[in-house]
């Protein structure tokens, strides 16, 4: 039984869905994500929805990057185990 399945899903409410992440220096995302889970400390290089590319460096295994992320670069994208949530 889903006790909230009468609410809204907003950016703020939990995810979901989710999906593995390949990062390709061309391909985005099936769905511009909510937030991108990072399972493996590293580097992301994500190509956001307003159109800027950005490296966050040293992202730690475990953090959750509050960014929608139209797509992951392969290229300058070190960290490792991540998951689009929406």
């Amino acid at each position: 039984m889903d006790k909230f399945s009468d609410y809204p899903t907003t950016l703020v409410a939990p995810a979901r869905d989710a999906q593995t992440v390949t990062p390709h220096n061309t391909n985005d995302l099936p769905v511009l994500p909510r937030a991108i889970y990072v399972g493996q400390t590293g580097d992301v290089s994500a190509r956001l929805a307003g159109g800027q590319s950005v490296v966050f460096a040293n992202v730690q295994g475990g953090t959750v990057l509050p960014v929608r992320a139209k797509g992951i670069n392969q290229t300058g994208t070190t960290a490792g185990g991540l998951v689009a949530l929406w």
